[in-house]
């Protein structure tokens, strides 16, 4: 199959893909992947990078044994090791006349449809001024339930957020397989498509230094392709693989995400990635329920509400749950929670979320 001519895409390269194995940075492939992107990037294609290696950075500067608890050694590496990885990314775009710039991020940052669109116009002006972005958790600040999965899931909302075309993905593995890739006979699956459920062959293993794996790796993908974005997972060691991935007529073993015809608006992807951040929960019955899932967009009307939970505020996302209690959606409140309250099993009264506002997992 042919692959199409991007011309955003943004890249996320892995931990394991930037590591060595006594766990400091690999220069030599770092150096080999900013060659690629100086290619592309004088090809005219837009390129937002997404690079982990900050605490590999300070783990090659820092010898500290087990002095420090996991929390402090990360922020610690992270706060030594980030200042490390965005200069030598300065230097070697440097050396192809190109100018990069660092964005830290947290995950607090996309709670909000203010700060979200504030991180959107940043980019945006770096793009248009042919500056690289290069995107990274603030590791410093980001602990425990304050932190992405991982870069994977950082990644999906920055391609998710920037309307990019496509999102590639380098790991240490060439793609999905059909099962362990370890065992003979497995397979690589090369394309998957919206209505294919490739996830009974993946193992819950992670990368000897990221913090997430293939599962992560796949439910970011499956949403991002979910909203319009083609998600590509390939291995960021292959010689030559960003080149080859979007060289049509090359062959480079990967997996492809395709990516759905219709795809989501921007306030839909910023409520399609905010389910952490919902600030209520709204539980309907099973008529409402029917409704909200049917194919037909149907807004949420405060008749189906049987239930208003949380301290929310209009215009804070909240989650939608059946009258058995699982969540089936996401949206943007049109009420307060008092004022939700108030119109419970109203008839007459206007939607509690609107369709426009409404996602549906």
């Amino acid at each position: 199959m042919t692959r199409p001519v991007y011309k955003r895409i943004a890249i996320k390269i892995g931990s394991n893909v930037l590591t060595r194995r006594d766990g400091t940075l690999d220069i030599t492939r770092m150096s080999a992947l900013v060659d690629q992107i100086a290619e592309l990037h004088r090809k005219g294609i837009r390129v937002i990078m997404i690079s982990s290696g900050a605490v590999a950075s300070g783990r090659s500067e820092l010898h500290l044994g087990d002095k420090l608890d996991s929390v402090s050694a990360r922020q610690l590496y992270s706060a030594v090791g980030q200042a490390k990885l965005i200069n030598r990314y300065y230097e070697l775009f440097r050396d192809h006349g190109i100018a990069c710039g660092q964005v830290l991020t947290t995950k607090e940052n996309f709670s909000t449809r203010r700060h979200y669109l504030n991180q959107k116009h940043c980019m945006e002006v770096m793009l248009a001024n042919n500056v690289i972005p290069i995107v990274n958790e603030n590791d410093t600040v980001s602990v425990t339930e304050l932190m992405f999965t991982d870069n994977d899931e950082l990644s999906g909302l920055i391609a998710s957020m920037m309307n990019m075309e496509a999102l590639i993905i380098l790991s240490n593995i060439d793609g999905v397989y059909d099962g362990d890739p370890a065992l003979p006979g497995t397979k690589l699956i090369t394309d998957i498509t919206e209505n294919d459920d490739a996830s009974g062959g993946i193992t819950d293993s992670r990368s000897s230094f990221g913090r997430g794996g293939m599962a992560t790796k796949y439910r970011i993908a499956t949403k991002v392709a979910s909203e319009g974005t083609a998600v590509i997972i390939a291995n960021g060691k292959r010689e030559n693989v960003l080149i080859d991935l979007l060289t049509p007529d090359a062959s480079v073993p990967h997996t492809l995400f395709h990516p759905s015809q219709e795809a989501a608006s921007g306030l839909k992807k910023w409520i399609a990635h905010s389910e952490d951040f919902a600030k209520g929960n709204i539980t309907v019955n099973e008529g409402a329920a029917e409704a909200i899932l049917s194919p037909v967009r149907a807004s949420l009307l405060p008749v189906g509400v049987t239930g208003v939970e949380g301290n929310f505020e209009e215009g804070d996302i909240v989650s939608v749950s059946g009258p058995d209690g699982k969540i089936i959606a996401w949206g943007k409140a049109g009420y307060d929670a008092d004022g939700a309250r108030e119109i419970a099993g109203a008839r007459d009264a206007r939607p509690l979320i609107h369709s426009d506002y409404l996602y549906i997992d």
